[in-house]
């Protein structure tokens, strides 16, 4: 869906106001993109559907204090990638068994075993990767990789230059071509 922000400020505008309608049209037009960036983040459908619905909740309750030529793109999603982040960090100190989906709509049926097995490795091996880059890498990798975001768009939400999204991106690809060197040395055939 693409981005206007004049339908977004009009949308503002009338949550200010205190009409539903502006709050319930928000959460139409970002929940999607908010939805795919938390589960990419946390990787658990359950906990990204609860992060999206408490970052409306800021929303709401932060109404009051928006300006109206806020961009609300970038408040929603540093607000979402800081709950995002808090919750990461709960979770590694608190660690438990997820039972959430295994990205089994990512393999095709008609896929042979060993090629739909080599290809859930990969993935699990690229999620772990992911997941283990330092916060600013992996917001910003979720963020243009994953989102489409421009580079301008990811300045906006992290709060650094445009030269320090391109810098965070080489660094994020750097560190996952080193993550996953081993893994692609096993992998390759002979």
């Amino acid at each position: 869906m693409p981005n206007d922000p004049a339908d977004d400020r009009a949308n503002l505008l009338a949550l200010q106001r205190g009409e539903a309608s502006g709050l319930n049209h928000l959460i139409s037009r970002w929940q999607r993109p908010l939805l795919g960036f938390a589960y990419r983040y946390v990787q658990n459908s359950a906990d990204a559907q609860d992060l999206v619905a408490e970052t409306f909740v800021r929303l709401h309750e932060q109404r009051g204090r928006l300006r109206p030529d806020t961009n609300l793109s970038a408040w929603l999603f540093t607000a979402l990638t800081n709950l995002c982040h808090n919750h990461h960090r709960w979770r590694r100190r608190h660690p438990s068994v997820a039972l959430d989906e295994a990205g089994g709509d990512l393999v095709s049926r008609d896929q042979a075993p060993d090629s739909a097995l080599a290809q859930d490795e990969a993935l699990g091996a690229l999620r772990a990767a992911v997941d283990d880059l330092p916060h600013e890498l992996k917001v910003t990798v979720l963020l243009h990789h994953y989102e489409h975001l421009s580079y301008r768009e990811i300045a906006a939400i992290t709060r650094c230059s445009e030269r320090g999204v391109e810098t965070r991106l080489y660094r994020a690809r750097l560190h996952l071509r080193r993550e996953l060197a081993g893994f692609l040395r096993e992998t390759s055939p002979c």
